[in-house]
């Protein structure tokens, strides 16, 4: 792990937001780089002190007499009869009947993403790391596509970039939500876009959406049985621009 990647992971470290296998890699760079451990001492000191300081401000009781005096007053409640009590139970089966309908799914499938992204983001910064960014390399598509072929149940897509300006220079394979997927890699100038694809059930196309995570900008959008994740440290701009080149690329091919 370079000083550069625990820069970035040493707050969530302090935080206690890492895995154990990124947390140990974090303290293994940090036992043996003095600049890194001058940072995190830097940063535990800096947490202690906010925590230690009375930051709260308390407001005056009389600002709470005029807040209690404005609220509804609570009326008394008479005993429950056997046909509230049944109407208890019945909005407790409603609410088991929507979950099994899959209204609670979408919540679960919402966490679900956020924690996969997570997880992208991991194998993005792993991929940085010194010998871990490509399995095989090359810049010809046709030497990168069949390299993925009987190591995958499907093989990603690899679109030739360079003319547009991103340079296909390899691809490898990782892991993310415990499964075995293809990272097609591109460069666009100094900065590494790792393209993160995975089957998925649902064919329906689902339109591209951005996001940021630990400083790194995400391009997620399906496609024909496919998910796809683009992860970078270039611009959100930039990082649309190559996925909306990909997927155009994509079409073109179809359509030929």
């Amino acid at each position: 792990m370079t000083c550069e990647e625990t820069e970035v992971l040493i707050h969530a470290l302090i935080d206690g937001e890492l895995d154990a296998g990124h947390a140990r890699e974090v303290e293994a760079h940090v036992e043996g780089c003095a600049h890194c451990a001058a940072l995190m001492k830097e940063y535990q000191e800096i947490r202690q002190a906010i925590a230690e300081s009375d930051l709260r401000y308390k407001a005056p009781l009389e600002l709470r007499r005029k807040i209690e005096k404005s609220l509804p007053q609570p009326q008394a409640q008479a005993a429950p009869t056997r046909r509230s009590v049944l109407r208890g139970f019945a909005l407790g089966s409603a609410v088991s009947a929507m979950a099994a309908t899959g209204l609670v799914a979408i919540v679960l499938r919402n966490d679900d993403e956020q924690r996969i992204e997570n997880e992208v983001v991991s194998a993005h910064l792993r991929s940085l790391q010194a010998g871990h960014l490509t399995d095989v390399i090359s810049t010809d598509q046709h030497t990168v596509k069949p390299w993925f072929n009987g190591k995958l149940d499907v093989s990603p897509p690899v679109i030739d970039l360079t003319a547009q300006g991103f340079t296909l220079i390899g691809g490898r394979l990782d892991y993310v939500n415990a499964r075995e997927i293809g990272a097609v890699v591109y460069k666009r100038r100094q900065h590494v876009i790792n393209l993160f694809v995975a089957q998925t059930a649902n064919t329906e196309r689902k339109a591209a959406k951005i996001s940021t995570l630990q400083g790194f900008n995400i391009r997620r959008w399906s496609d024909r049985g496919l998910n796809y994740w683009a992860v970078s440290d270039l611009g959100a701009d930039e990082l649309t621009e190559f996925g909306d080149k990909f997927e155009g690329a994509m079409r073109a091919n179809k359509e030929g």
